[in-house]
């Protein structure tokens, strides 16, 4: 089965950003053009690019999109999410040139309703992003920019979208986002063993390609790497050579 190495661009007022642990107050500005920065990765070879609208996913607009459709026009394959609340913001950013669009509020709020999208688009036009953090013994799922918690867990929503036919789920440990901790690997064993036909991409705490090879043992097919790359921890070269 395939590995997947994704680059991850993070915009917030079309610029280049990183959020530690989710907190809009802790944000780390990198000087790297948004374009620029996604064709080093492509000239290098990555095939896709993830792309997070940070100001969508608080306001539940599509702040961003002038930026993201820029990026997909470049020619990587993007998956893109935040601030994704209906039909039509879906729509909007396929008809940008997305490959893939990341539902995360509404893929916890309302199943049903991405249940059906699924449908309606097809399984590889969709990743579900069920973002998590342990609270008293549970994987919660905070939303809206990881800012409201929601009453589902991560265990009950991995295996419902898994039986619903969903392919594709990002699922980042908040705890460790923007914090070169590592991969938090229990979680993805958890992931493996009760939703398995969900191809799992891991994100937050990469510091180092150890951590892209100790995820894909752990069950993981595809890794996002955000900061590491962007504070040179290790090159995109290195990465995807792993």
């Amino acid at each position: 089965m395939s590995f997947t190495v994704i680059p991850a661009i993070d915009l917030r007022t079309g610029r280049v950003v990183r959020l530690r642990q989710g907190d809009y107050g802790q944000q780390t500005t990198y000087e790297f053009e948004p374009r620029e920065l996604a064709r080093r990765y492509a000239e290098a070879g990555a095939a896709w690019l993830h792309v997070v609208d940070l100001d969508g996913a608080r306001s539940g607009s599509l702040d961003n999109l002038q930026v993201i459709e820029a990026l997909a026009r470049d020619g990587m394959q993007v998956q893109a999410g935040g601030g994704v609340r209906s039909e039509a913001d879906l729509q909007r950013l396929f008809d940008a040139g997305v490959a893939r669009v990341v539902v995360g509020s509404v893929a916890i709020r309302e199943p049903a309703l991405v249940g059906a999208w699924l449908g309606k688009f097809g399984t590889d036009k969709l990743t579900v992003a069920l973002d998590t953090r342990r609270i008293d013994g549970r994987w919660a799922l905070p939303s809206a920019g990881w800012t409201e918690l929601e009453a589902r867990s991560l265990d009950e929503l991995a295996p419902w979208y898994a039986a619903r036919g969903a392919r594709h789920l990002l699922c980042t440990d908040i705890d460790r986002d923007g914090m070169l901790a590592g991969f938090n690997l229990e979680l993805y064993r958890d992931l493996a063993r009760t939703a398995p036909t969900l191809a799992v991409q891991a994100s937050g705490g990469v510091r180092s390609v150890d951590d892209i090879v100790a995820a894909r043992a752990a069950g993981a097919q595809g890794v996002i790497l955000g900061r590491a790359l962007l504070e040179g921890r290790f090159t995109i070269e290195e990465a995807l050579a792993c």
